[in-house]
């Protein structure tokens, strides 16, 4: 039995944003970038993470040269689920305490299931589903030790209903959801926290960079994306409903609608999917 003298840190980021530390993966570009930016802006301390050393240095050379001291470039893959428990103890050893962990990085899939290699969902699954829980549960331990810690999921409205040419994506973020609703049961006495955060169309690469049935990459921006929110916008939202500490938050234009239509007229919903135009 838990014992009822665990003291929690109720630190939140907008009472003492100088001392919140946050993490952000998928920081090198779209949503990851937008929100490391802002959040560094607001006077947190900000680890960024993703692939590409360069990539996230560039990001944070366009901040102020207080907020780049107060940042740490720290390059992982999610598809090399070992190294992730290596990669949590630097991001400690440099921060001291985590506070927010922002899971923004991950990949996309667009095309038929019946067209699509197995080793293509598997490698989907792979870096946005079992990448995302590897570097969770590393840093699970942390946030119940110190009675405090927010876990921010980007998922995707694909995670809460689901469309033609993405099966091994909506599989994913399916997963996530799942996976995440669950650990915020086991650990509300914790302190954990858990924001889900269900974007629809922003204006990012994800379509030019997701796989096709080969594994290759789609390599064209598609109409809906391309007219999609600004990631600034995204992540703008994003961050309040943290602040919020809001459970999940639906982030788009007309397309948030499809959660509620799945929710309260399923029936309605699988027909206008069957028949939507997408790409």
């Amino acid at each position: 039995m838990r014992s009822s003298k665990k003291t929690r840190n109720t630190r939140t980021l907008t009472s003492d944003r100088k001392h919140e530390t946050v993490w952000i993966t998928g920081a090198s570009s779209g949503i990851g970038k937008a929100a490391a930016t802002q959040w560094a802006t607001k006077g947190a301390r900000v680890i960024l993470s993703s692939r590409k050393k360069e990539a996230l240095e560039e990001v944070r050379s366009n901040w102020t040269p207080e907020a780049r001291n107060n940042s740490f470039v720290l390059p992982l893959d999610l598809g090399e689920t070992g190294a992730l428990d290596s990669k949590v103890s630097e991001a400690i050893a440099w921060a001291g305490h985590i506070d927010i962990m922002v899971h923004c990085g991950g990949i996309s899939q667009r095309s038929r299931a019946i067209e699509t290699d197995l080793e293509v969902d598997r490698r989907v699954m792979e870096i946005d589903y079992f990448g995302t829980v590897a570097l969770t549960k590393a840093l699970l331990p942390h946030f119940v030790q110190n009675g405090n810690g927010h876990f921010v999921v980007v998922t995707s409205l694909m995670g809460l209903f689901s469309s033609p040419l993405r099966s091994g994506y909506c599989g994913a973020k399916h997963a996530l959801h799942g996976f995440f609703e669950a650990l915020r049961a086991e650990h509300h006495d914790d302190g954990l926290k858990v924001t889900m955060v269900c974007p629809g169309f922003i204006r990012t690469q994800i379509s030019l960079n997701a796989v096709v049935g080969d594994g290759s990459q789609q390599g064209t921006m598609d109409e809906k994306t391309g007219s999609g929110l600004s990631p600034e916008v995204c992540a703008q939202r994003m961050i309040r409903a943290v602040e919020r500490n809001k459970a999940q938050v639906l982030i788009g234009r007309f397309e948030i609608i499809g959660a509620y239509l799945k929710r309260f007229a399923p029936g309605l919903m699988r027909r206008i999917v069957r028949k939507a135009a997408v790409t």
